[in-house]
């Protein structure tokens, strides 16, 4: 069970990025107040859970206006139960990351990490670690990976590769665009890109065979599966079951761990 909550990593890290900005006038139009859209997680047959990726509001950091975006992963079983929440601010202005939060609840274990991160400046701080760590050009964490990736424009046959994830040790991230499908999914039938990524460094995607993403082949880019094989455990898939302008009906998210 704890592959499952490592799919937090895998689903946001290859979210990649060029180096470009989204203008501070198209950011809201492209990423709405309220935006939700929820997941189906499955081990091969069996439900295990579901995701949700949310757009929170508009919020300040340091005096910057941000998009404040939110992932959750719930589920497990009688004997294990997992709650994951990941938080992001991203600058309107550069789309780069302001603050990221990691609040996770796995089984007996709970963990709570927080980043502030400072472009301008070329380093970021973390929770319970005296220092300055210097980060990457531009820096995103693994949730504004995943909203950037809605801006980019992917050909089919291109190979990616890009070193702004705010950790540099992991740098860098290869997206491979493989081709295009359609897939029947809970959510309807999408026409999708299908994209296959790699990560240098540690992480999820080193353990995972042959890992695959779909995205929509549209102006939205939202990811609508993702499958990951695992020697031991066979093969993990998240699959988009819904999609909501604006939260539906009985939408709650529980409240962030205090540090």
């Amino acid at each position: 069970m704890r592959a499952l909550g490592l799919i937090l990593t895998a689903m946001l890290t290859v979210a990649t990025a060029r180096a470009q900005t989204v203008p501070d006038s198209t950011a809201p139009d492209r990423f709405p107040v309220g935006e939700t859209l929820l997941y189906d997680a499955r081990f091969g047959l069996l439900n295990l859970g579901e995701g949700l990726m949310h757009i929170a509001g508009i919020d300040t950091v340091r005096g910057t206006p941000t998009l404040h975006v939110v992932f959750r992963l719930q589920g497990g079983s009688f004997f294990y139960r997992l709650d994951d929440r990941m938080d992001s601010w991203i600058a309107l202005d550069r789309f780069a990351s302001r603050r990221f939060v990691q609040d996770f609840h796995e089984g007996n274990s709970n963990r709570y990490t927080a980043y502030e991160i400072f472009p301008d400046s070329g380093y970021y701080t973390q929770t319970g670690v005296d220092s300055l760590l210097p980060t990457s050009p531009d820096p995103l964490d693994d949730a504004a990976f995943f909203y950037f990736v809605r801006t980019l424009d992917l050909e089919v046959g291109e190979r990616y590769e890009f070193e702004r994830y705010f950790r540099p040790d992991r740098n860098p991230v290869v997206l491979e665009v493989l081709g295009r499908d359609t897939l029947d999914l809970p959510a309807g039938r999408i026409p999708t890109i299908l994209v296959r990524p790699t990560v240098k460094g540690r992480g999820i995607l080193e353990e995972a065979k042959e890992p695959q993403m779909w995205l929509s082949d549209d102006d939205r880019r939202i990811m609508v599966q993702l499958k990951l094989k695992f020697a031991s455990i066979a093969t993990i898939t998240l699959r988009l079951r819904e999609i909501h302008a604006t939260p539906p009906e009985g939408f709650t998210l529980r409240p962030l761990a205090e540090p």
